[in-house]
């Protein structure tokens, strides 16, 4: 790591960090002797019944600073989150997003990150292609979990080739060694027609259940293919028929794994459920849903999640309104189903649902995280939007209001004259956003599953 130097940004008033008498530009070198790596080395020896931090102030003094009291939190923010650099990612996977990309949009976009610390701060899939083994016997030794792995296939030679690295189907042996440990992991498979899936889609689901029980679950994905692939590898978008064949297989395992072992384990994306034109599998299918992240299950959800808001008394009388929502095509069925499921309790309001189609990547590209400000202006501009537009917040960067194209809420606002609401992906959240009145305070915390990722993320993993 380049960057140790650990420079406090802020530190919270009434924390133990105050009390310690820490102050902003403060950095720390050492917990209990020890130097601090990263933010896992931080969290991991300040988790003591006592602590002694040594400190350099800003004048060059250093401070040893003791505490005999065990805190979950000190009540500091540092200037680097991770407290360290980012690992970027040493591959180029033949189904990567970001290389399918226009030039000139914001540089955070075409980071390629494969960070294992960031799988589990923030849920990312990793190749562990760019990990040593002591990153490993670190996972183990802080009992870090879960491990979220990008696997694509188990067939090592196959793996080479489609992650462009000789080395990629030697890390598989990876997860052998947590299994060992019993650290518990998720996989992910990018589904590339013609390459990874059919015989070798059967053979990786396979092979993976054999990490049962430390392999919690896996994802299928199609591959996403945006308009921006000259000079890359020459891939084919899945069709109904490719993608019922996919189905078949992976429901053939869920079977054969629910009998042996009590959990689906496998589970496609509910895209290929739409590709495929079949009716999405019922809620207790997904195993409670470890796999949202990845597109499993996030349209069944809300559809329970919708009928259960439904069935709760509203804290206020929605007024008569007429709104529209704007989402992506993938959704855009089932967006306008649960749009006239709500409607119908309350037929004070009238929802128009409009699916936007993705000019700028390309109309293969239709989950709505990945829509731009400037289809959503060009598309709804001219049309009668109500008095209300609601857009799910999984099309804006995470704690901002702005689009993959740096468009940002209020200028789609203003180019359509009519007042934009960001509403989280949550059925409770869309029966309120369309009724037009607050949450009840006890469910204000309430999850955002389809918001894990910003936009940047969704690239990431693919």
């Amino acid at each position: 790591m380049k960057n140790k130097r650990h420079i406090i940004q802020a530190v919270e008033p009434g924390s133990i960090a105050e009390e310690l008498e820490l102050e902003p530009g403060d950095v720390l070198l050492k917990i209990n002797g020890n130097e601090i790596e990263d933010v896992f080395d931080y969290k991991y020896y300040a988790d003591s019944e006592s602590m002694v931090m040594l400190v350099e102030k800003a004048d060059g003094q250093l401070w040893e600073l003791e505490t005999d009291h065990d805190y979950e939190d000190l009540g500091i923010t540092f200037e680097n989150g991770l407290m360290s650099d980012y690992k970027s990612c040493c591959n180029r996977c033949i189904f990567c997003f970001i290389d399918q990309m226009p030039p000139g949009m914001r540089e955070t976009l075409y980071f390629k990150d494969d960070d294992s610390r960031l799988s589990f701060l923030q849920g990312n899939y990793i190749t562990l292609t760019n990990m040593k083994d002591s990153d490993i016997e670190r996972i183990i030794r802080f009992h870090l979990a879960p491990i979220n792995i990008s696997v694509h296939t188990t067939n090592p030679e196959l793996r080479c080739k489609m992650l462009h690295n000789r080395f990629a189907g030697e890390a598989l042996k990876r997860m052998d060694r947590l299994f060992e440990a019993k650290v518990p992991m998720n996989g992910q498979i990018v589904l590339c027609r013609g390459i990874n899936d059919k015989e070798e889609l059967g053979k990786t689901i396979g092979d993976l259940a054999k990490y049962l029980p430390y392999m919690e679950s896996v994802s299928v994905v199609p591959v996403g293919l945006s308009k921006f692939r000259e000079g890359l590898e020459p891939l084919e978008p899945f069709d109904k028929e490719a993608a019922e064949e996919a189905l078949e297989i992976i429901e053939e395992w869920q079977k054969k794994i629910f009998k042996e072992n009590g959990t689906h384990f496998i589970h496609a994306s509910d895209e290929f459920y739409i590709l495929a034109e079949r009716e999405l599998p019922k809620a207790s299918r997904y195993d409670g849903y470890p796999q949202l992240e990845n597109g499993v299950g996030m349209l069944r959800l809300l559809d329970c999640e919708v009928t259960e808001a439904l069935n709760e008394p509203i804290p206020a009388n929605p007024q008569e309104e007429i709104i529209s929502i704007a989402t992506g095509y993938l959704a855009y069925p089932y967006v306008k189903k649960q749009a006239e499921k709500i409607t119908k309790k309350y037929p004070q309001k009238k929802v128009d649902v409009y699916a936007i189609r993705n000019d700028f990547f390309g109309e293969q590209i239709t989950v709505a995280g990945l829509l731009t400000g400037q289809d959503i202006i060009n598309q709804l501009k001219g049309k009668n939007l109500g008095q209300r537009l609601l857009l799910p917040s999984c099309m804006f960067r995470r704690g901002e209001e702005v689009f993959l194209d740096d468009i940002t809420r209020v200028e789609v606002q203003n180019a359509l004259q009519v007042p934009v609401n960001i509403v989280k992906s949550g059925g409770q959240d869309l029966v309120y956003g369309i009724l037009g009145v607050s949450k009840p305070e006890k469910d204000q915390e309430s999850p955002d599953f389809n918001h894990g990722y910003e936009p940047e993320e969704i690239l990431w993993n693919g």
